[in-house]
């Protein structure tokens, strides 16, 4: 049983991927919150007058999604955030496991990034909007991919989302679920393809 963090940049894929690995493994996702997260437009439109603000809104949802996921096996979580360490402190008490036995990182190129902003549409996003969003994009692409390098918290796999365009194609799709396998498989000991399948028949034996 495990619980699976996956992480990337704006438009990498994270809610995609997230509901892909959800599905193989008949576990509940928990999603980054961005439809209704009415201090995001307003980020955009002062970042620096809203940065703090944002920061603690999506502190206090990530910190009850990483509540509710690391609770219960099997959970896949649409990102983590900075206090990493902090946040798994207050969760001695209540948790059974602190740390995620896996986390996926979707690597894209600022290019990939940029054409995946402008076609999910979000206006207080686009470079229409506001051309200064491109050195803000730029400096978060490169930062993400130093926070990969950087995180020590638990295994890792990093998933090239400018190769693999999982999104759209489902050949690659199968692709990366693959990849994941394997890497679990691995950190499990167990060959690859019954990997999904042996924690689908547990959980069923569980729910039965």
């Amino acid at each position: 049983m495990s619980v699976i963090l996956i992480s990337g940049t704006i438009g990498a894929g994270k809610s995609s991927l997230t509901d892909m690995l959800a599905k193989e493994i008949d576990s509940k996702p928990f999603y980054e919150n961005v439809e209704d997260n009415e201090v995001l437009p307003l980020f955009y439109s002062n970042p620096e007058q809203y940065a703090f603000l944002l920061q603690i809104f999506f502190l206090n949802k990530r910190f009850l999604a990483m509540k509710n996921a690391l609770v219960n096996d099997d959970n896949v979580l649409d990102r983590y955030d900075s206090l990493l360490d902090t946040m798994l402190n207050e969760l001695d008490d209540v948790a059974p496991k602190k740390r995620p036995d896996l986390m996926v990182h979707i690597k894209v190129s600022l290019d990939t990034m940029l054409e995946r902003i402008k076609k999910r549409g979000r206006d207080y996003e686009q470079l229409e909007s506001d051309e200064t969003l491109y050195t803000y994009y730029e400096t978060l692409n490169t930062r993400y991919n130093q926070w990969y390098e950087d995180f020590d918290v638990c295994p890792k796999i990093q998933v090239d989302g400018d190769t693999f365009d999982f999104v759209e194609n489902p050949e690659d799709a199968k692709k990366v679920i693959r990849q994941i396998q394997e890497k679990l498989a691995e950190l499990e000991g167990k060959p690859a393809g019954k990997y999904f399948t042996d924690n689908q028949h547990a959980k069923g034996q569980e729910l039965g």
